[in-house]
């Protein structure tokens, strides 16, 4: 399944000329992606889940700006950073819930608002934004953001078909009995966390690479964190190829709307998420499911 997605989305340039549309279809596949490690294998749903790809996008220019560091070495650091942050907000995940929703969400919003503030426009541009125009470098991008694609969905079959897997499934239906069953719930919790928080960062870090000259709005917007869950439950969340199909479908139809029908395009789209949560609550790989046959 990952040779054809990456030769895939390889060909696809070749053949499509829309190469920037493209690249934003596999940052969302990676974001759904790893937001499904999180709240298909745990349980969490973080609304705030664009925080980690703005500490990315930011780690990586910083980098760049201010160490010298190369792009690629730099994307790294970006995933590093987010990984870093979610190690301060480890305490969220005493929380649960709503709760656990709500506070991520503040946190993201406080990330927000620190690189954004004026006073630190020495160091993250504050208001301005950040320009990386010396290493500006798409198609070395594009291909970065691809490898992080695939190793999203690498990191989901591993989920899936592991121990680790298991058991994490095992807490989420019977927190007691994993317990009993000797599964160091604390712990796996932490490891699904930074992972998906490292995944956020790294296509934030690939995404700021890509365009090279961006506002905080464009990496911390609440949007990203709405579209990520969004693909990742149409598709179905705790599978691997769900968050795919997920953020694949619904962003090339994003872009058929607000091409053909931009004016009708908060209708339309709310309208598909109102029947999405009324009668395919599990997604739309459910519908396969159902009919005996194994979605992975």
């Amino acid at each position: 399944m990952l040779v054809v997605l990456g030769l895939a989305f390889l060909a696809l340039p070749h053949v499509y000329a829309n190469q920037s549309l493209l690249f934003t279809m596999m940052t969302f596949i990676a974001l759904a992606q790893g937001l499904n490690l999180l709240y298909g294998f745990t349980g969490y749903l973080p609304f705030g889940y664009v925080g980690f790809f703005g500490a990315g996008a930011y780690g990586m220019s910083l980098l760049v700006l201010h160490a010298g560091m190369p792009a690629l070495l730099a994307v790294l650091g970006g995933g590093i950073a987010a990984a870093a942050v979610a190690v301060i907000l480890g305490p969220l995940l005493r929380l649960s819930g709503a709760y656990f929703s709500i506070a991520n969400l503040a946190t993201s919003q406080i990330l927000y608002l620190v690189v954004a503030n004026p006073a630190l426009s020495p160091v993250t541009g504050g208001p301005y934004g950040l320009k990386i125009e010396r290493v500006f470098a798409p198609e070395a991008a594009y291909l970065t953001m691809l490898a992080i694609m695939l190793i999203a969905s690498a990191i989901a079959i591993f989920f899936r078909v592991s121990r680790f897997g298991l058991g994490l499934r095992a807490m989420t239906e019977d927190r007691v009995s994993a317990e009993m069953a000797g599964i160091d719930i604390v712990r796996a919790r932490l490891i699904v966390w930074l992972v998906s928080a490292a995944i956020a960062g790294l296509a934030g870090s690939a995404y700021a690479w890509s365009i090279s000259v961006y506002y905080p709005q464009a990496v911390f917007g609440l949007q990203i964190s709405v579209f990520a869950i969004v693909f990742a439950l149409f598709g179905g969340v705790g599978t691997v190829i769900g968050p795919i199909v997920g953020a694949a479908a619904l962003y090339a139809l994003y872009n058929a709307i607000g091409i053909t029908v931009p004016q009708y395009f908060e209708l339309i789209y709310g309208f598909l998420i109102v029947v999405l949560v009324l009668f395919l609550p599990d997604g739309v790989l459910s519908l396969l499911e159902r009919r005996g046959i194994r979605v992975l």
